[in-house]
């Protein structure tokens, strides 16, 4: 177990590394993670590995949104002065991202002659 976790924060390391040694504007752990990925392409044996000590992991990870549950607690009275304005901006922001996301797609999808007109 205590290898693989070694191998799991070895590889956030370097991705960590390349990411800010290099000035890329990907995450280190998604670089990490990416990483990781081609290690498991190139040794196949590797995930077999690493199989059980990271469903673990994953059958653990709802502790990870611990701390986002104390902080929400920790904040309750700026919720209850600013909430109706937050649950507002949350909600307009979250249309706003969808139309945005739908006119992304039809404009690309005009462009590349995906869409039928008619």
């Amino acid at each position: 177990m205590i290898r693989v976790l070694l191998i799991l924060l070895g590889f956030q390391l370097a991705g960590e590394t390349l990411s800010r040694g290099l000035g890329i504007a990907v995450p280190g752990p998604v670089l990490g993670l990416a990483g990781l990925f081609a290690a498991f392409l190139l040794i196949p044996r590797l995930a077999g590995y690493m199989q059980d000590t990271v469903q673990g992991l994953l059958g653990h990870l709802s502790l990870l949104f611990v701390p986002a549950g104390v902080g929400v607690v920790a904040n309750v009275d700026i919720l209850a002065e600013h909430g109706v304005g937050l649950i507002v901006a949350l909600v307009v922001s979250t249309v706003l991202a969808i139309l945005a996301g739908v006119g992304a797609f039809l404009l690309v999808a005009k462009m590349t002659g995906g869409l039928e007109d008619g």
